[in-house]
């Protein structure tokens, strides 16, 4: 009967019921260090242009604890892996989700959400936007949100005194994703995040399968930037190890020639965008998120 009806609606130029159609994809987004959840200026006009543009889209923007002020104070002071499994558990938890979804991180939630990706494989990561994202870390913090805050002074000399030590990457965010490149075996012993999702103490084939399992791996570079440090960390590359003056590209890291992550494999698959804006630190147009980024989410 129901295939009678649908011949038939057919024949008279009718079009199927809207039930049909496709959903739009979820989209989870994770804010950057100073920020929150739902920043009208930031997180939550990005939440408001994409549903503007993608109609029923179901957009989750990440809170890490119960208000706004605790979310931001989290992107300092709250262990990184103790975040990466609360996300996973509000992912898990999400009705909207269990079909999967789209993830774009700003700034230091790039990283994040890669952690995502890597450990928690359910529901399903389809394609992850990282918007200045630092994947190979950083070594310096030129500017932080709030460059007059004391938080950024004591984060700079925190970071410069001790990044290394348990207490520091315990309770401080940012030593969790520094990289120190002359002093590479004490990162790859000591550091509690970016050593391991980065596969620097040895393979986790899950962590690489996983990954692989991404669509499109979206990587944005801003071309002026002057909060991170070096900015070849959002495509993926570093300094050199041993110095900080010579910067190498992905491709020349030994996490792409021995395929640690398997992003070699996916670069040969297409799987890997490398993108290009001018302009600062998360700093971009309307109409080049409209005509670079959308494009991925629907």
């Amino acid at each position: 009967m129901a295939a009678l009806r649908a011949a038939v609606l057919v024949l008279l130029g009718l079009s199927l019921p809207l039930r049909c159609a496709a959903a739009a994809v979820p989209l989870v987004i994770w804010h950057g260090m100073g920020d929150s959840c739902c920043n009208p200026q930031s997180m939550g006009y990005i939440k408001k242009i994409v549903e503007n543009k993608i109609p029923g889209i179901y957009v989750l923007s990440l809170k890490i604890g119960s208000n706004l002020i605790q979310d931001m104070e989290n992107s300092f002071f709250m262990n990184v892996n103790d975040q990466v499994r609360e996300v996973c558990s509000q992912l898990a938890k999400d009705p909207h989700l269990k079909g999967g979804y789209n993830a774009m991180g700003f700034s230091q939630g790039g990283q994040f959400l890669r952690a995502v990706a890597q450990r928690c494989p359910s529901p399903p990561m389809l394609n992850l936007i990282s918007v200045g994202g630092q994947h190979q870390g950083v070594y310096g913090f030129p500017r932080c949100p709030g460059e007059s805050s004391h938080i950024c002074d004591w984060i700079r000399k925190t970071l410069d005194l001790g990044a290394y030590t348990q207490a520091v990457q315990e309770h401080l965010v940012q030593a969790e994703y520094w990289h120190d490149p002359l002093k590479e075996e004490d990162y790859r012993k000591n550091s509690i995040f970016l050593a391991d999702i980065n596969q620097e103490r040895g393979i986790n084939e899950t962590y690489k399968k996983n990954l692989m399992a991404l669509k499109k791996f979206v990587m944005v570079k801003f071309l002026n930037d002057t909060m991170v440090d070096p900015p070849i960390s959002e495509w993926f590359g570093f300094y050199k190890s041993g110095q900080a003056k010579e910067t190498i590209p992905l491709k020349e890291t030994s996490l792409y020639t021995e395929d640690r992550l398997g992003l070699q494999e996916m670069d040969k698959a297409g799987k890997l965008v490398f993108l290009g804006v001018k302009g600062d630190h998360l700093h971009f147009s309307e109409e080049w998120f409209y005509t670079t980024i959308l494009p991925f989410l629907q």
